[in-house]
C-alpha cells in the first residue's frame, strides 16, 4: 500500500511526494500526460495523503480516513455513471452533492457549467470529515467553455483548504489561463519492464505473447490491464488476409480462389459498423509498422512483432506509394464512419486502386517497392 504501489512514471511519484514532506502542495495542480499512465490514480493517492491520520508523505489505505477517501470516490463514481444514463439532459445534474474528496468527469461530451458551480459552492464551505478538500477533475479538456471562467474564478484566490487537480492528456488543450495557474506534473509512457512485469505477475500472459502485449499496451499500465489479445488477434485476421491478397502481384487476373478470399476479408474487415473504430485502429497500427520497415533498421518501435515476416513482405511488395493510398483509404473510411456508405465496396474499391497503382509502376519501370525494406536489403 502508499505511494510504492504506483507502477512507473517514477518522477511524477517523486515529485509529489517531495510536495508532501515539504509541506507545500499547491492549490492547483496539473497531471498531464498519456491515457492509461496513472494520473488520475496519482491524484487520488495524493489525496489520502494529505488527509491519511497515519502516516507523513504517504497513506496507509487502513485508517478510517483512507478508508473513506476510498468510499467517496466509489460514491462520485456511481454517481456519474447513473447521470450519463440520465436521457433528460436538464436533469442530469439534478442535486448535486460533493464529498470533501470529488472525482469530476465528463456527464455529456463536457463538465458542464453545473457541475462546475457546484465545486465553487463546495470549495468555499467547511470540509466536514477531512483537514481538505480535493477536487479531481478529470478530463479536464473537456471542461465546457462557459464553466471555464467560473472555474479560473476559483482558482484565482483559491479557498484555503482546498486543492484542485487537473488531469488530462494534452495540457496544450486547456486554455492558458487555466494552464498558468497550476503547477504541472507530466507524466509518460510506462518502462516496457513494468509493463511486462504486470502482463505476468497480473494478466499471467504466456511468455511467448508477452513481447506482442507489451507493444499493443504502447506504455499505458490501464491498456495492459485492460488489454484481450485474443480479440486483437481476432479482428487483426481480416487485415492480414486483405493485405496478403492486395500485395500479390496479379491477383486479380489470378483464379477463383483468390477473389473468394480477397471478397471475404473484406466482408469481415466491414460486417460490424459499431467496431469501425476499432477495426480502423488495427489497421493504422498495421500501416505504421510497415512504414516503419521500410523506413528503418529498428524493429523495436513495431507493434505486431510477431508478423515481423509478413510485414516485410508485404512492405516490400506495396511500397511508399501503396502505403499512401491505403493510409488515405483508412482516413477516408474514418472521416464517413457517420455516413450509410458501403464499407465493404469501399475497401474492395481502395484494393483495387492500390493494385491499379501498383501495376501502373511497374510499366513504368518502377519497382512498386521503391525504399523498401527489400530494396534496401
Amino acid at each position: 500500500m502508499g505511494f510504492e504501489s504506483f507502477l512507473g512514471n517514477p518522477q511524477a511519484v517523486s515529485t509529489v511526494r517531495d510536495m508532501l514532506n515539504r509541506d507545500a502542495v499547491p492549490g492547483s495542480l496539473l497531471f498531464a500526460g498519456p491515457d492509461g499512465v496513472g494520473k488520475k490514480t496519482l491524484a487520488c493517492m495524493l489525496a489520502k495523503a494529505l488527509n491519511c491520520e497515519r502516516m507523513r508523505g504517504n497513506f496507509c489505505g487502513q485508517c478510517a480516513r483512507c478508508l473513506k477517501a476510498d468510499e467517496m470516490l466509489s460514491l462520485t463514481r456511481e454517481d456519474l455513471a447513473r447521470r450519463r444514463e440520465i436521457k433528460d439532459a436538464s436533469r442530469r445534474v439534478e442535486g448535486l452533492i460533493y464529498f470533501d474528496l470529488q472525482l469530476i468527469e465528463p456527464i455529456t461530451r463536457f463538465i458542464l457549467i453545473e457541475q462546475v458551480r457546484q465545486l465553487r459552492n463546495t470549495a468555499y464551505a467547511r470540509a466536514f470529515e477531512f483537514p481538505w478538500r480535493i477536487f479531481i477533475l478529470d478530463q479536464a479538456q473537456a471542461i465546457h467553455w462557459q464553466a471555464v471562467d467560473l472555474l479560473l474564478k476559483v482558482m484565482e484566490e483559491p479557498p484555503e483548504g482546498a486543492i484542485f487537480i487537473l488531469v488530462c492528456p494534452n495540457p496544450y488543450e486547456l486554455r492558458p489561463t487555466l494552464r498558468s495557474r497550476c503547477q504541472r506534473v507530466q507524466f509518460r509512457p510506462v518502462e516496457d519492464s513494468a509493463i511486462r512485469r504486470l502482463l505476468h505477475e497480473e494478466r499471467g500472459i504466456p511468455p511467448g505473447q508477452i513481447e506482442l502485449a507489451t507493444r499493443w499496451a504502447a506504455g499505458s499500465i490501464g491498456s495492459a490491464r485492460s488489454l484481450n489479445l485474443a480479440d486483437i488477434q481476432t479482428k487483426r485476421r481480416p487485415w492480414t488476409g486483405y493485405f496478403e491478397i492486395i500485395a500479390k502481384k496479379d491477383w486479380r487476373s489470378a483464379g477463383g480462389a483468390d477473389w473468394k478470399t480477397f471478397f471475404e476479408t473484406t466482408k469481415a474487415l466491414s460486417e460490424n459498423r459499431d467496431q469501425l473504430q476499432e477495426n480502423l485502429r488495427i489497421g493504422y497500427t498495421l500501416l505504421s509498422d510497415m512504414l516503419q520497415v521500410i523506413e528503418s533498421e529498428d524493429e523495436a518501435r513495431i507493434v505486431n512483432v510477431d508478423l515481423l515476416a509478413s510485414l516485410r513482405r508485404w512492405a516490400g511488395s506495396l511500397g511508399l506509394e501503396g502505403l499512401d493510398r491505403l493510409r488515405r483509404g483508412l482516413d477516408d473510411a474514418y472521416r464517413l464512419q457517420t455516413r450509410n456508405v458501403n464499407q465493404q465496396l469501399g475497401w474492395e474499391a481502395l484494393a483495387l486502386e492500390v493494385t491499379a497503382s501498383e501495376q501502373k509502376s511497374t510499366r513504368r519501370g518502377e519497382p512498386s517497392g521503391t525504399g523498401s525494406a527489400n530494396a534496401r536489403r
